[in-house]
């Protein structure tokens, strides 16, 4: 299977990759703005891509493949050009190109307005304003077949391997966590169409991915 990863030298996109590349079935394109950070692997193929560039630029490095986990973000540091403008620019890209499979990277409450408004709101708000727009836009603006996995916070510690998918039971998941899922949605069909609350959980992560079919 032929897949792209945009966001390959982030804490999620890296991990992605570094999984992929143990499948020796897997032909991984490894996109980022500096790739020459991607750990080199026999069946990973690091390509430049910059979100700040153009549609057309996007479109035209963007590799053949079947499908595409997005995981890029700019760390809170530049939201609507890179988690904004940056996603939506490569969906547009994607769907010119007939890269259709899509799963999206997003976060606990990017599809609920009322965490950005008002006394308490987030303190998350601005990222989560981002990922709204984002995330509309794929829904609702693109003809691609979406998946929306949408994680509570993430953290830097070993996957426990055990998640809840569709409900959340906890506060974190760890970034190993998030990665398997992501593949695990990539892999199967079941998804598309959705929105997926993710938490670390009891069940392990193949079983919640079969539950979703």
């Amino acid at each position: 299977m032929k897949i792209i990863v945009i966001g390959a030298t982030g804490r999620v996109g890296s991990t992605v990759v570094s999984k992929l590349a143990k499948d020796s079935d897997m032909e991984i394109y490894a996109g980022a703005r500096h790739p020459e950070k991607i750990p080199e692997s026999p069946n990973v193929t690091p390509f430049r891509i910059d979100l700040y560039d153009t549609k057309d630029d996007i479109k035209e490095a963007l590799p053949e493949a079947g499908r595409l986990i997005f995981a890029a973000g700019s760390g809170g540091k530049d939201l609507l050009q890179v988690d904004l403008n940056g996603a939506v620019k490569v969906m547009k890209a994607a769907e010119e190109k007939g890269l259709l499979r899509f799963i999206m990277l997003s976060s606990k409450g990017s599809l609920t307005p009322d965490l950005f408004s008002g006394k308490n709101r987030s303190p998350l708000a601005n990222y989560l304003i981002a990922k709204y727009y984002a995330d509309e836009w794929l829904m609702n603006n693109t003809h691609l077949q979406y998946t929306i996995l949408q994680p509570t916070a993430l953290v830097d510690k070993p996957g426990s391997g055990k998640v809840t998918l569709g409900d959340y039971t906890t506060n974190e998941n760890s970034i190993e966590n998030v990665a398997e899922v992501l593949i695990g949605l990539a892999e199967h069909n079941a998804s598309i169409g959705e929105v997926i609350e993710m938490s670390t959980g009891n069940e392990p992560i193949p079983d919640a991915i079969n539950h979703l079919t």
